[in-house]
Order: C-alpha cells, then sequence, then structure tokens
C-alpha cells in the first residue's frame, strides 16, 4: 500500500510538472494506454530503437506507452493500421527508410505512405551488416561476391520480409555487384537470422541495431558493413565499398510516425519528447550500444528526411527491379 501511495504520488507530480511546462497537457488529458506499432515480428531490429526509449517516453509525456507487433505484408499490415488509427498521438508506427517502398513496388497497400503519415520524431540512424552462414567458403564481401557469381542462381538470402529494409539493402547490394540470387522472405529479422545461421540461408544483410547477439555465433561469419566509413563501434569490419563496391553505401533512419491528420500542437510535443530522450548521455549510449547515433531532429527537419528518402527508395526499387514476388 505504501509503495502504491508513493508510486501515485511521484506519478501525480510528475504529471503537475509536465502541465506546468505546456508539453504533457495533450497527454494527460486523453489518458490510457499509447502504443508504438512495431510492423514486423517481436524481437526484430525495428523494434529496438523504441524498446531503447520506452520507458523515458512514458515519463515525459505522462502516457504508458507499450510496443505492439502486427507483423505481415513485408511490414504492410501494421503500417495501415497506424494510417487509420485516431490521429491523437496516442498510436505512432516505428518506421524507417523502408516505408515507401511497398508502393513503390506498385502495390496498394491501402495506405498512403507520405499524405497519409507525419514523420514526427527520429530515433536514431543506422547501417547494415552483411553477414554469411560459416560453411559459405569465403572471408570478405569480395570474395563472396565472386563466389556468388560461380553459382548464378544457387545462393539465397533471407530478409525481414518483401520490401523491407533488409530486403532493399540486399537487392541493391546484389544490383550493384551483378550477382544473382534467390530471396527468401521472413516475417521479421530474427527468423531470417535464424535461418541463415542455422545452415537453411547462405546469406543475410541486417541492420547495426541489435547485431551484437549475431556477432557471437559462431555459425555466422560478418563480412561487410553498408555505412560510407567503417564503424565506431565496429571498426574491424570493412565497408562494401572497401570491397570492391566503389561508392556503395546503405543506411536508414528510424523514426516515429504519426496519422497525418494529428494536431501539429501534439506532433511538437511528442518531437520535444523523444528528443530530450535521445539528448540524455544513458540513451544516447544506449543506441550507440545498437550501433545507431541519434540526430535530434525538429519536425521540419524529420520531414525533409523523409520525403528525400521517397525519392531515394523508390530510384532503388526501380534500378533493383524489386517487385510484391522479388
Amino acid at each position: 500500500m505504501q509503495f502504491k501511495e508513493n508510486f501515485l504520488g511521484r506519478r501525480q507530480l510528475m504529471l503537475a510538472a509536465l502541465l506546468s511546462a505546456g508539453l504533457g497537457k495533450a497527454f494527460a488529458q486523453s489518458g490510457g494506454v499509447s502504443r508504438i506499432i512495431v510492423p514486423f515480428a517481436p524481437g526484430g531490429a525495428r523494434e529496438m530503437p523504441a524498446r531503447a526509449i520506452q520507458q523515458e517516453l512514458s515519463q515525459e509525456t505522462g502516457q504508458n506507452w507499450i510496443i505492439e507487433s502486427k507483423p505481415g505484408a513485408g511490414g504492410a499490415i501494421g503500417t495501415a493500421f497506424v494510417s487509420k488509427a485516431a490521429p491523437d498521438g496516442k498510436t505512432l508506427l516505428m518506421a524507417a527508410s523502408s516505408h515507401f517502398v511497398t508502393s513503390a513496388m506498385g502495390a496498394r497497400p491501402f495506405y498512403d505512405p507520405v499524405k497519409e503519415f507525419a514523420p514526427v520524431a527520429n530515433i536514431g540512424n543506422q547501417s547494415y551488416i552483411l553477414m554469411v552462414n560459416a560453411s559459405v567458403p569465403v572471408k570478405t564481401a569480395g570474395e563472396f561476391i565472386q563466389y556468388a557469381k560461380s553459382k548464378p542462381g544457387v545462393l539465397n538470402y533471407n530478409s525481414a520480409g518483401v520490401g523491407s529494409s533488409t530486403h532493399l539493402a540486399m537487392a541493391y547490394f546484389a544490383k550493384t555487384a551483378d550477382i544473382d540470387m534467390v530471396h527468401v522472405p521472413y516475417k521479421g529479422t530474427a527468423e531470417a537470422v535464424t535461418d541463415v545461421s542455422g545452415g537453411r540461408g547462405n546469406a543475410v544483410i541486417v541492420p547495426t541495431a541489435g547485431v551484437g547477439v549475431y556477432l557471437q555465433d559462431t555459425r555466422l561469419r560478418v563480412i561487410g558493413i553498408t555505412s560510407k566509413k567503417r564503424s565506431a563501434l565496429l571498426p574491424n569490419i570493412p565497408t562494401l565499398a572497401e570491397s570492391g563496391l566503389a561508392g556503395f553505401h546503405f543506411e536508414s533512419w528510424f523514426g516515429l510516425l504519426a496519422p497525418a491528420a494529428t494536431p501539429v500542437a501534439i506532433q511538437e510535443k511528442i518531437n520535444a519528447a523523444v528528443n530530450k530522450i535521445i539528448g540524455n548521455k544513458d540513451v544516447k549510449e544506449r543506441l550507440l550500444a545498437l550501433g545507431m547515433d541519434s540526430p535530434q531532429w525538429n519536425l521540419d527537419a524529420f520531414n525533409k528526411v523523409f520525403l528525400a528518402d521517397r525519392e531515394l527508395m523508390t530510384r532503388i526499387v526501380k534500378e533493383t527491379g524489386i517487385t510484391r514476388e522479388s
């Protein structure tokens, strides 16, 4: 009982402070549970940035934020769900640069990736790691490219689903390297990696978020990173550009999108809360441990990146020939 009273007392003080500062009013009035929807299976890379700020977001906004997975159709099911949610700032989408891919492939996913969403807060930016099953007789990305060229259409690669960032990154790599591989889509990154480590797949590209657990798996071999330069956290992993693909890089933002009709005042409050959180030293180090840096973009800055990525991802889809059946 004493704990309950103390907890309620602290909660009341926190809400009062938020209200007096003008930050928590919209959240406090709405009450109930707020959700960050992850449109892929639990345990994947898309979930990790959301987990990294979940507790602080609840504290900062006075809302109980939960993370809920709604996987399927390469992320389209969960994304469509958020597009139709009430525009009250209580249902957000955990999105990434691949947000635009489903529509770029010519699909009609029952939502418009630009018109039906408002980019409200970026959490972090990251690159991707290329890994192969340890039985594949290569130790570098250059060797892998040559090996794949000697076996056109024989080797396969797993991804978190058709149109996911892991699919796009690998297809872009294969196109640039002029190699022919078979795509095997899964419902999430964790499942895709599990089958590569188990020998049921040859290769996979995964985000640097949470990559540490895979680096410890001796059944996997890391052979490259998609960043423009080597990662400070993973300095021994050469970039794919170093491995013969001059100029190649593939990076992504991970951020929160709201239904487009969400009032700008609520968007600004969420943006301010997230920027304050990712500016915290402990959270910044938490994200860095996931292989992510955390630029603090305001609404205008995030929107510019959001629209620029639509153009980039659409171009990559066109160049790689990715389709819903890829």
